[in-house]
């Protein structure tokens, strides 16, 4: 491969966007996971507390 060829594909890739768009959509799901992960932590920590309370209220009734 000649030098003017290799450097012609270097700039066209370069100019392509579909790297950066694969990267912004890989930071994208990255930090929707996360929120979902957090929410999913957050929730199941106040049902259980939920739980809890329905539990201790129904040892205190009986």
């Amino acid at each position: 491969m000649n030098r003017v060829k290799l450097i012609s594909e270097i700039v066209a890739f370069h100019r392509e966007e579909d790297g950066p768009t694969s990267v912004e959509y890989a930071i994208m799901l990255a930090m929707i996971l996360g929120v979902c992960i957090l929410s999913i932590q957050v929730l199941s920590d106040k049902t259980r507390d939920s739980f809890d309370q329905s539990a201790a209220a129904i040892d205190a009734a009986l």
